[in-house]
């Protein structure tokens, strides 16, 4: 609690004790305790109720046995969760020792707390006297949170009496300063942990919605302040999220708040459910309720503390007028006093709208009236109700919290029936941070930044907010979610060509960027299928802000600076098509890459035949060049010439992997005996690949010396073994997507070494690698190659069979053998 005195752990104490056999009665706790947290039959509550009596007979029998002169005057108080009698498995025991100033309370403190530490058990103790615990309590906000919920244990029940009488007391008469300091604390704690009803990962207890928001209520409550709502909902959603963070340790074996993706299923199953998505779904339920009555009470104590000053001034409140029939009044937005619900189906839109474009909130009693008493909209929506959507959409930061007050009220669902299948729903990659039904909320904020680089900024929120509703139905999203959203597009009141568009944008949400990450820009189909799918310059400016909105929201790995400028060149390049400019030629050797080729061919026809055969090339038989990073990207370009060999891609691509170069594109082009490879790396660490080292670590492998395969090998090992890989890895051949190559596309877990398997792999006789486009989105890899044959076209289909066999294989860690290259 913030002082001298307090601990989790014996420290060098703890070592004087090792290997000392527990008492009877600690034994006898422990085994006890053990069979509690394995019992199945017991529910959440019940188990966390049965722990902490548990423990208040053992502490007290621990104090009893301390001589009745030695303990005089001291109480063992219980606070925190175990004041609350909510001990969890792998909760602390939280204690104070309230001591008199008489006496020295070493002995009572060791014959308590040593007998914890021995048990195994986590500690939070302090020693105080009365003074010094209301002192602290005064002084440290955390402190008097815990102490608030105080419950005796042993000893001297009236200095425990007399200690939460005097906290509670503090508490109220420093309510004024302490709340503020308490929102603040909550709103910071958002900020940094994100909100629970909305997390793929959520923190149970420091998420905003989570247990320790419930705690912020209770203070609440206890300052006479304002108090939480009277729901039950409340009460039900804490005690749900007290039983998954139950199972959660139970689980895991230890103490973990923190609800991961490989534990989920683990714990679904141990609450009866069949899979991790229910489980997800009522945690964020629960979450909702709880923050949801977060902000209803922040607000009643805001309103309530500015109330208390204003009448120190003698100021009075004043109506503002926001739009027909919405006002603004005490820093909430109400109904105007002329305001007709009965017989205005567009007033919760329009009211909506107004209080996202102030960056307000409408009061739940405004709410809960609009919702049981405003009519249906019709179908389609008139003008007004629409242009109240689109307003709201590009209110910016203000659609966040209005657009979970519609939520809570029920209004989103009445308006649109589609939301209902995404609400909460989790989406298990591990490029977006949020839920679904938040996730287009958030898109919707980024796009409403976006608004001016388009001609229609109308069709560009609203495919913002609908692009993902086809989550919510089996298939592939983006196709499925078509005609859901031009169906609401007619609905709310867009023309049937609108509507159109707003569905063709959904269906082409992730054509961009799946495109310039995953295709060889090089290849004039490429460019060809998007000029295609776009039709017009306008849909391009549409389509580039919708996918710019889409993966901001989603985080920073789905816009990276690579990835925005990969998505960017590809959009210039759509822009000039659709100009009337022509396709950009394929891709060429440079004038200088030529002429190193041409060297290196020369030298390679000089080089008696003795020489080519397992012997590491010469000195002027190889070039490697390398340009610094770019500022934007941090994209460096490799260059490497060689003399033609059936495995030289692979041998590169394992040096830049233990170099701890990450690959983003390689391409590569024969001239001669020779062969150009040209890679665009991104440095893990330091200031950028180092050329020199490089070359020498090229040539050392093309010749067999530097031991690639085992290197690599053992570098996979141990990543593995730190590592979960979540999904089986998939090998696919892409059709249409070239003219003139197979393209096969690998999904797997990314680790050490896996590119130089793959291409090492599909190096066989007959398959050259002509390009390949590789991607990492967090922890999963995504790597296109473009094959063909000696001749320089597609595959034949048992040359594809073999290819597709061979990558699968290579995932697998192993490769096939190879000529001079070494071997995982």
């Amino acid at each position: 609690m913030g002082h001298a005195g307090r601990g989790r752990h014996p420290g060098a104490h703890r070592g004087d004790r090792a290997g000392r056999a527990l008492s009877t009665t600690t034994a006898r706790f422990v085994a006890l305790r053990r069979a509690i947290v394995d019992d199945d039959r017991l529910g959440a509550a019940q188990r966390a109720k049965t722990l902490s009596e548990l423990a208040d007979g053992w502490l007290a029998r621990l104090f009893a046995d301390v001589p009745d002169a030695a303990r005089r005057g001291y109480a063992l108080v219980a606070v925190g969760g175990y004041g609350r009698r909510e001990l969890l498995p792998g909760s602390d025991l939280d204690v104070v020792l309230l001591v008199t100033g008489r006496g020295d309370p070493g002995a009572v403190a060791d014959a308590v707390f040593y007998p914890v530490w021995d048990a195994g058990l986590a500690l939070d103790h302090s020693v105080r006297t009365l003074g010094q615990a209301l002192d602290v309590a005064a002084d440290d906000l955390k402190a008097a949170l815990g102490l608030i919920d105080a419950r005796h244990v042993a000893g001297d029940e009236a200095l425990t009496d007399e200690l939460r009488a005097g906290v509670r007391d503090g508490w109220r008469k420093q309510a004024a300063v302490r709340l503020p300091e308490l929102a603040a604390m909550c709103r910071d704690r958002a900020a940094s942990v994100g909100e629970l009803a909305h997390l793929l990962e959520p923190d149970l207890v420091q998420a905003y919605g989570g247990l320790r928001d419930t705690l912020a209520l209770r203070a609440v409550t206890a300052s006479w302040i304002a108090d939480r709502p009277r729901t039950a909902g409340v009460d039900l959603a804490r005690q749900w999220l007290l039983t998954v963070r139950d199972a959660l340790h139970r689980t895991t074996g230890r103490r973990q708040d923190r609800l991961l993706f490989e534990n989920q299923d683990d714990v679904a199953a141990k609450l009866g459910l069949p899979d991790a998505d229910p489980l997800l779904r009522r945690v964020a339920e629960a979450g909702r309720s709880i923050a949801y009555a977060s902000d209803v009470t922040w607000s009643d104590v805001e309103r309530t503390l500015a109330g208390r000053k204003r009448r120190g001034r003698r100021q009075q409140l004043v109506r503002r007028a926001l739009a027909d029939g919405v006002d603004e009044y005490d820093g909430e937005v109400v109904l105007g006093r002329d305001a007709d619900p009965a017989h205005d189906a567009v007033l919760p839109l329009r009211m909506a709208a107004a209080a996202a474009q102030a960056g307000l909130v409408p009061s739940p009693t405004t709410l809960a009236r609009l919702a049981g008493e405003c009519p249906p909209l019709p179908e389609p929506w008139p003008a007004p109700a629409l242009d109240a959507l689109v307003s709201l959409l590009g209110a910016g930061p203000g659609i966040v919290p209005v657009w979970d007050a519609l939520e809570a009220a029920g209004l989103v669902v009445r308006w649109f029936p589609e939301w209902e299948r995404i609400r909460y729903r989790p989406t298990r990659t591990p490029v977006h941070r949020h839920t679904v039904d938040r996730h287009l909320v958030e898109t919707a904020l980024v796009a409403s930044r976006l608004t001016r680089r388009v001609a229609r900024p109308d069709v560009l929120l609203l495919a913002a907010l609908v692009h993902d509703l086809g989550k919510g139905v089996p298939g592939d999203h983006s196709a499925a979610g078509e005609p859901i959203a031009a169906g609401l597009g007619r609905r709310v009141g867009l023309s049937d060509d609108d509507a159109a568009t707003l569905g063709r944008l959904v269906r082409h949400h992730l054509l961009l960027p799946e495109t310039a990450t995953r295709r060889d820009p090089d290849d004039p189909a490429t460019l060809a299928a998007v000029v295609d799918a776009v039709g017009t310059r306008e849909f391009l400016d549409l389509l580039a802000c919708l996918t710019e909105a889409d993966a901001t929201a989603a985080g920073p790995i789905a816009w990276s600076p690579l990835r925005s400028r990969l998505v960017g060149d590809l959009v210039e390049r759509t822009r000039r098509v659709l100009a009337g400019a022509p396709p950009p030629e394929p891709g060429r050797l440079t004038a200088e890459q030529a002429a190193l080729a041409a060297q290196i061919a020369l030298t390679v026809e000089q080089t008696v035949p003795a020489e080519r055969d397992g012997s590491a090339p010469r000195s002027t038989s190889l070039a490697v060049q390398v340009t610094p990073p770019d500022d934007a990207t941090g994209l460096s370009t490799v260059t490497v010439v060689a003399p033609q060999g059936q495995h030289v891609l692979g041998a590169v691509a394992g040096v830049l992997a233990l170099h701890r170069l990450d690959v983003r594109s390689a391409s590569a082009y024969t001239a001669g005996a020779a062969v150009v490879l040209v890679w665009r790396v991104v440095t893990r660490r330091g200031s950028g690949p180092d050329e020199v080292r490089l070359r020498e670590d090229v040539a050392r492998a093309l010749g067999g010396s530097l031991g690639l395969g085992e290197r690599l090998a053992a570098r996979a090992a141990e990543w593995r073994g730190r590592v979960i890989a979540h999904a089986r890895p998939q090998v696919e051949l892409l059709r249409d997507v070239s003219a003139d190559a197979t393209v096969l596309e690998v999904r797997a877990h990314d680790e050490p070494g896996l590119l130089h398997r793959l291409a090492t792999a599909l190096s066989g006789p007959g398959v050259v690698i002509r390009s390949a486009v590789v991607g990492t989105l967090g922890s999963e890899a995504i790597d296109v190659f473009y094959l063909v044959d000696g001749a320089g076209a597609p595959l034949e289909a048992a040359a594809e069979e073999t290819a597709v066999a061979a990558a699968r294989f290579a995932l697998t860690g192993a490769t096939h053998d190879t000529d001079g290259v070494d071997k995982p």
